[in-house]
Order: structure tokens, then C-alpha cells, then sequence
């Protein structure tokens, strides 16, 4: 385990030294400090320091162990818990690839989890996998000290098709899984957050141009085991848009316009399965954006991610 130093805001200020090196000038200052008060934000979540715990074992298949990177806001309070999951296509990637670092800063505990590829296990291992890894992370709230009551998961590409798989498939017998030691706990999570994910395998190869076909045929057919219309069963159950219902969990979408990769219509999809039932849903659009990027991580968006986690997280919220 490490520790990160990270630079926090400071409320002390040259304000304050005025004050004790001239105390005729505390009127003045005391109005100063007042006026600055008033216009600052209500609320700064910055954290001093960052813990990271590596390659912890959240469950294991045929005495392989399936890992998960940890990283732990140092603050006051039990710090809400995210939880990462990386693209790759099903097939490459590393669960060192975490970007959501400005979110850990903000106060949020975040879990980075690694799950098997499929050239080692055709689906639903993955979502065995990543279900298995959330009730682990349920189950080890007050070890590691933050709060799992409500969980938000975010994924990329990939990871954005797992996480809006997970979200919407809570207690589902077939995708649940019994890996691990925590099968008591529950594998739901709270909030959504989708980063130009696939949601239909029925549709998404009709609507891809010829260099999507070229990266999302071989990447179907390794995690399903042919293409899809060869395989319907299976990849319905891997699809999204088929599992949304009235019970499902606020969600969060964003998706660049002119993404080659993964078509724009899966997240319309997806948005529109969601209006259905009328459940909360929000649909950001990259406009020039293509299949991720730093502007899916600019200012604009960790902003947009952040309030909707806080939203959909507290303990305030339904």
C-alpha cells in the first residue's frame, strides 16, 4: 500500500495573517473574509492524501485469484465508494488503467476491479465476476473504511457495457454468480455512469460503419462464442436494453456523436429503454467526440459525473 500526496485547497490565507499582524485592520478584514466566504463554493470536498491498496483478492476461479486496486480518500468521514471497471474490447485491458483520480480527490473511495477477459472465459464470466466483486466490497466496508450502503459504478467502452449490465440486472439468477466468500451480501449497485458502452449486441453491428465491424465481429465472437445473430439467446442476456424495468437505477450516459467504434444509437437505445419506464436518466453528448478521449475526462464532465454521483449517493437521496 502507498500514499499519494495531493494538493488541497487551504481556507487559511494572507487574510488571516493581516489579522494578527495588524489588529487595527481586523474591520476590515473581518468584512473581507465575509465577502469571500459568501461567493465561495458551499462545500469543498478536496483531500490531502490518497491511499492505494493494490491487487487485493476479491474471489478466485480455479485457485486464480481475481484482484481489485483500491483508493482510499484520507478524510473525517467514511468516503462513499465507486467502483471502476475498464474496456478493452472484453478481451485486453488492466484494471491499472483507472481515470477517475479528480473523483478520489473530491472524497470518493474508488475500486478498480480486474475481471476475466474472454480469451480466457466466454461471458457471463465477466459479469460473474464483477458481481462477485461488489458484494466483496459490501462485505469489506468496515475493514477498508468507506461506505458501501450505495455504490456507483462507471466503465469505458467495454466496461461501459458491463456497468450498465450490472446496473440493470440486479438479483438476476443466471448473471448473479456464487463466487467469493460474501454471497450473502447484495451485488446491487445505486448510480450508473456509462461511458460509450454497447447495450444491444442484436442491433450494434447493423448500425456500425466497416471499422467498426472490423473491431466489434472478432470482439463478439470471442466473448459469446460466434456472432450474435448465431448466438440470440446469449446475446440478449448480454445486452442491456433487454433487462431495463421500472426498478433500475439512475444512469448516467455519455457518448461522443462521431465515435466509430461503438455507434451512438447503442446509448440511444439504452436512453430510450430508460424513458419507458420513466426512470431517471441523463444523456450526455460529446459533440466531435469519438470513442474516448481526454474530453470525456475534461472539467465539464468530472463536474457532471461528480453532482450526479453526489445526487444519487448521499444518504439523503431515495
Amino acid at each position: 500500500m502507498c500514499c499519494i500526496p495531493v494538493i488541497a485547497a487551504r481556507s487559511e490565507s494572507r487574510f488571516a495573517r493581516a489579522w494578527k499582524e495588524n489588529p487595527m485592520k481586523k474591520h476590515f478584514s473581518l468584512s473581507l473574509v465575509l465577502v469571500l466566504l459568501l461567493s465561495a463554493p458551499v462545500r469543498s470536498f478536496a483531500v490531502e492524501s490518497i491511499q492505494r491498496i493494490n491487487d487485493i483478492p476479491y474471489a478466485s476461479v480455479e485457485n486464480h485469484p481475481l484482484l481489485l486496486d483500491l483508493y482510499l480518500p484520507q478524510t473525517d468521514k467514511k468516503p462513499p465508494l465507486l467502483v471502476w471497471i475498464h474496456g478493452g474490447a472484453w478481451r485486453a485491458g488492466s484494471k491499472s488503467q483507472m481515470p477517475l483520480m479528480s473523483l478520489v480527490q473530491q472524497g470518493f473511495a474508488v475500486a478498480s476491479v480486474e475481471y476475466r477477459l474472454s480469451p480466457v472465459a466466454k461471458f457471463p464470466a465477466q459479469i460473474h465476476d464483477i458481481k462477485a466483486a461488489i458484494r466483496f466490497l459490501r462485505g469489506s466496508a468496515d475493514k477498508y473504511g468507506y461506505d458501501a450502503k450505495k455504490i456507483g459504478i462507471l466503465g469505458s467502452s467495454a466496461g461501459g457495457h458491463l456497468v450498465a449490465l450490472m446496473g440493470v440486472t440486479s438479483n438476476h439468477e443466471t448473471l448473479e454468480g456464487n463466487l467469493g466468500e460474501f454471497t450473502q451480501e447484495s451485488s446491487s449497485v445505486q448510480a450508473i455512469v456509462d461511458y460509450y458502452g454497447p447495450t444491444n449486441f442484436m442491433t450494434i453491428l447493423q448500425q456500425s460503419t466497416p471499422h467498426g465491424l472490423s473491431v466489434r465481429v472478432p470482439a463478439l465472437e470471442l466473448l459469446l462464442g460466434d456472432r450474435p445473430e448465431k448466438k440470440e439467446e446469449l446475446a440478449r442476456l448480454a445486452s442491456p436494453v433487454f433487462h431495463v424495468d421500472a426498478n433500475d437505477p439512475p444512469l448516467l450516459i455519455i457518448h461522443g456523436d462521431q465515435d466509430p467504434q461503438v455507434p451512438i444509437n447503442q446509448s440511444h437505445e439504452l436512453d430510450a429503454a430508460y424513458k419507458k419506464y420513466k426512470l431517471d436518466v441523463t444523456f450526455e453528448v460529446v459533440h466531435g467526440g469519438a470513442h474516448g478521449g481526454k474530453e470525456f475526462f475534461d472539467d465539464k464532465r468530472n463536474a457532471l459525473v461528480e453532482s450526479f454521483l453526489r445526487k444519487h449517493l448521499s444518504s439523503e437521496s431515495p
